[in-house]
């Protein structure tokens, strides 16, 4: 009779309020198990969880010294996390700040200009990967890029297919670097962009698409890559690298991926029910 006495108060505790509070937790965990699939905190926190084992063990097996010196090691680590975890710190409040951490941002561009933009990409780009020119082109999208983009040759100029094939010719003074695409406007040439660290990617891949990769995981661009070895066209969205796109297929990957917040969600989820 206690133990049914005891039942049912905790049954009484436990109301709609708790239930939320679960729901609420639990997607907050998920959401941050997605911002760092795919790189370096994903055997950061292995590193941690082993710690964490080998104190818990020391202590059950009266291992003073190896104890004292593991307490200290993490007592270290609490000040070191901010440091170490500083780039997805970044990204996630980058997105909680844009409101991408719950749902993905609104595109602001009408529909004119955004088919105008993506028949202009993808008219350059197929020109280059027959040509075998290597290219790295940047959508910004919410996120802002500035700090790239000071890192570049600054243009203002009206995007066209011509004005990006004469970027990249090769040993031309701005052909080395990406170029970064804010609305319907070039904003700067040879850019430097951060390299990604993720194991995932192909030792095949080189720095462009590891620079494509690297500055999709810290914002919400798109960046699209034409490799100089083989002509092959990849576009990179959220750190995942879609590869060896046909002019379909690139066409379709932009249009979806630069679609307002209202159509984009059920139009991706539609493109890879059909693959």
């Amino acid at each position: 009779m206690e133990y049914l006495k005891q039942l049912k108060i905790n049954l009484d505790l436990f109301n709609i309020t708790s239930i939320i509070d679960i729901l609420i937790v639990a997607f907050v965990l998920y959401r941050l198990m997605l911002l760092i699939r795919g790189t370096r905190a994903v055997q950061l926190i292995k590193g941690l969880v082993v710690l964490l084992v080998a104190t818990a063990v020391s202590s059950l097996l009266n291992l003073d010294t190896v104890h004292w010196l593991l307490r200290q090691t993490m007592t270290a680590l609490v000040v070191a996390l901010p440091i170490v975890f500083q780039p997805e710190l970044r990204r996630a409040l980058e997105k909680l700040g844009g409101g991408d951490f719950f749902a993905r941002p609104l595109n602001q561009m009408a529909e004119g200009d955004r088919s105008a933009l993506i028949s202009e990409v993808v008219r350059a780009v197929q020109n280059m990967a027959k040509s075998r020119t290597g290219a790295l082109i940047i959508l910004e999208r919410s996120t802002g890029l500035q700090e790239h983009i000071d890192t570049g040759v600054k243009m203002d100029a009206e995007i066209t297919a011509e004005l990006l094939i004469n970027l990249f010719i090769p040993r031309s003074p701005l052909h080395d670097g990406a170029v970064i695409v804010r609305g319907d406007r070039i904003q700067a040439a040879a850019c430097v962009l951060p390299l990604s660290e993720s194991r995932e990617l192909s030792r095949e891949l080189g720095t462009r698409h590891r620079a494509a990769v690297g500055l999709t995981e810290q914002s919400d661009a798109l960046a699209v890559v034409v490799s100089e070895e083989t002509g092959a066209v990849s576009l990179s969205q959220e750190g995942s690298l879609y590869r060896r796109l046909n002019e379909a297929g690139l066409r379709e990957l932009l249009d979806k991926f630069l679609q307002p917040n209202s159509t984009r969600r059920n139009a991706i989820s539609s493109l890879w029910q059909r693959r």
